[in-house]
């Protein structure tokens, strides 16, 4: 029996490590810029770097053409969608520690569960919907609603979540109609043009050490990106998944470094349960698909 670990496996799993590193200093940088500027700004800028790199990408990955789309309005509606994922999560940023938004921002995959029945038509089984119900109790014991460090931040990540799954269930639903580069392409340039429209009323100056800072964090987007796609390109989902979880090892790293924030214990509690009802979700799926293939 062959191993399962090939070279292409450890190349899928050092894609989704660097994807994953890049995504959370990116959200550190942002974090820090937000102290300053309105996420409005801080997406414009993230936007207008990342642009024209996906589409350099995209030129020397099938070409120019693989932007071309019949469905505008489709991907109109993905735009505005994930701009409110950005807008919401890059606000959070600004009022939850670094961690505590990382661990609430991981409930998203459990709200494309539950919005999969109504929205694709799609039925939850009975391990699924436990797991699913697991990972919920989690994010509440994060965000505790009604307690005395209960802050409605919280609120606008789990409101990034639900943008954010929306956007997948989206991508699920059209994906296999469109080339992935006009996907992401024009995911990106909606939140330039919405954000562009607000800079009047939300223009800040940035100081000489913002601007690197804004090219830098919309590098690190195309980074993180480019180093999850690759992953899935590489090795198979179910085995390089896992270690998108690390990014709440990063956050917390990052949080510590940059300004001392330390999570509670409950933090680390709900982010373990967020993480094995992910995890379990997944597993159940890769087991419930090898089931449902045709042998030969």
């Amino acid at each position: 029996m062959s191993s399962i670990y090939t070279s292409s496996t450890f190349k899928g799993i050092g894609c989704m490590c660097l994807g994953v590193f890049c995504l959370a200093l990116g959200d550190a940088i942002t974090k820090w810029l937000g102290e300053v500027h309105s996420p409005l700004q801080i997406i414009f800028f993230r936007t207008l770097v990342s642009l024209p790199l996906i589409a350099l990408i995209a030129r020397f990955n099938g070409g120019l053409h693989t932007l071309s789309t019949r469905r505008p309005g489709v991907h109109l509606l993905r735009g505005l969608i994930f701009s409110g994922t950005m807008i919401c999560f890059m606000w959070g940023l600004t009022l939850l520690p670094l961690a505590e938004t990382t661990a609430i921002a991981f409930a998203a995959p459990l709200f494309v569960t539950v919005l999969s029945v109504p929205l694709l038509g799609e039925r939850v089984d009975g391990p699924t919907l436990a797991a699913t119900l697991l990972g919920f109790l989690g994010v509440l014991v994060v965000i505790r609603p009604g307690g005395e460090s209960f802050q409605p931040g919280a609120l606008v990540v789990v409101g990034a979540a639900v943008f954010y799954a929306l956007t997948m269930l989206t991508a699920r639903r059209y994906g296999d109609r469109e080339h992935l580069w006009a996907m992401v392409f024009y995911t990106t340039l909606v939140p330039l043009l919405v954000s562009a429209t607000t800079l009047p009323w939300v223009w800040q100056t940035p100081a000489p050490l913002h601007w690197p800072a804004f090219l830098v964090a919309g590098v690190l987007g195309v980074g993180a990106m480019t180093g999850l796609t690759l992953a899935f390109r590489y090795a198979p989902a179910a085995l390089v998944a896992p270690f998108d979880y690390t990014a709440l090892l990063w956050a917390v790293g990052l949080g510590w470094w940059f300004w001392d924030e330390v999570p509670d214990l409950w933090v680390f509690v709900g982010g373990t349960l967020i993480i094995a009802s992910g995890l379990a979700i997944a597993h159940h799926e890769r087991r419930t698909t090898l089931k449902r293939r045709p042998t030969a």
